[in-house]
């Protein structure tokens, strides 16, 4: 299962406290940890965990993020023939407090990943069209992404598209997603439609397709999913887990798709897989600490 990530690499800083701060408010007491984080990066790992033989195209800084970023990948068996060091931009770095529910807050300084370019997706042709799948996110520079997804689509390749952080596209992006991944605000900010409930989550996934996506799934948080595509519409409920920190929760949910749908599983049981990982990874704290291995998301259990 051959799955290239396009996006973006960040180090992310992170601060556990009781609960997120209000603004202007000092909460003390709070632990510190750095981690990998990105959310193209953060992909990218979940894919290769998830068994993926997994390309990165990237910008990093020239610096010690960035070459922590690219051992690490390295060590996740990730390609990275394309990730470039930036000498002109620092590596990208994201500020992150995370509650005692789970819940979290989150700043990020883009760097070198603002300037990952059509002409980086030109160089990386070659892993971009010789992919399975190639995984898109919105943590950098729009024409980028939709130039990847233009030759990923021209050379026959599913494109999944995770339309985060949110913000309204483009039919001229969205007509080359094979796969789109939207959770509620996403999904309103790309149709309009409040997703409340099932009603309104397939107004917004018939929206989504009529835009020429095949395939939409809705992320519905605790609540799992509303998948649509031509031969199923309807929700599937997630697995139930004490949250720790669901920074990744997402990302890991997106690298998973890309290999179940690569091996070529039907839809329900990709997402289903795709749920099993994410589901594991709100367990543990920090982005790519928390993707797991192929062998806990299949011996993953409803409730546990």
């Amino acid at each position: 299962m051959r799955i290239t990530v396009v996006g973006s690499s960040n180090t992310d800083m992170i601060i556990k406290v009781p609960r997120i701060p209000r603004p202007g408010e000092t909460i003390l007491g709070g632990t510190f940890q750095i981690a990998a984080g990105g959310k193209g990066a953060n992909q990218a790992v979940a894919a290769a965990r998830a068994g993926g033989h997994v390309s990165f195209v990237a910008r990093v800084g020239d610096d010690i993020f960035g070459e922590q970023a690219i051992q690490g990948f390295q060590s996740d068996k990730i390609g990275v023939d394309y990730v470039i060091k930036d000498k002109n931009a620092p590596s990208g770095v994201a500020e992150i407090f995370v509650a005692e529910d789970g819940e979290n807050s989150i700043a990020v300084a883009s760097g070198a990943n603002a300037n990952l370019s059509p002409a980086d997706v030109e160089a990386a042709r070659h892993v971009i069209t010789s992919a399975d799948i190639l995984v898109l996110q919105l943590e950098s520079p729009i024409d980028t992404v939709t130039a990847a997804a233009k030759l990923a689509r021209d050379n026959g390749v599913q494109v999944i598209l995770n339309p985060a952080p949110a913000q309204r596209l483009a039919d001229e992006l969205l007509q080359n997603i094979s796969i789109i991944t939207p959770n509620e605000t996403e999904a309103e900010i790309l149709t309009g439609i409040a997703v409340q409930d099932e009603a309104t989550a397939e107004k917004a996934a018939f929206m989504l397709r009529a835009k020429g996506i095949k395939i939409v799934i809705i992320t519905l948080g605790a609540r799992g999913v509303y998948i649509s595509s031509e031969f199923f519409s309807g929700a599937q409920t997630g697995f139930k887990v004490d949250p720790v920190d669901t920074t990744a929760a997402g990302d890991v949910f997106n690298g998973a798709l890309s290999v179940a749908v690569a091996e070529g599983r039907s839809l329900q049981d990709a997402v289903r897989f795709a749920q099993a990982a994410a589901a594991l990874s709100v367990t543990k704290l920090g982005a790519q600490p928390s993707a797991p291995l192929r062998a806990e998301i299949e011996s993953f259990q409803p409730g546990g």
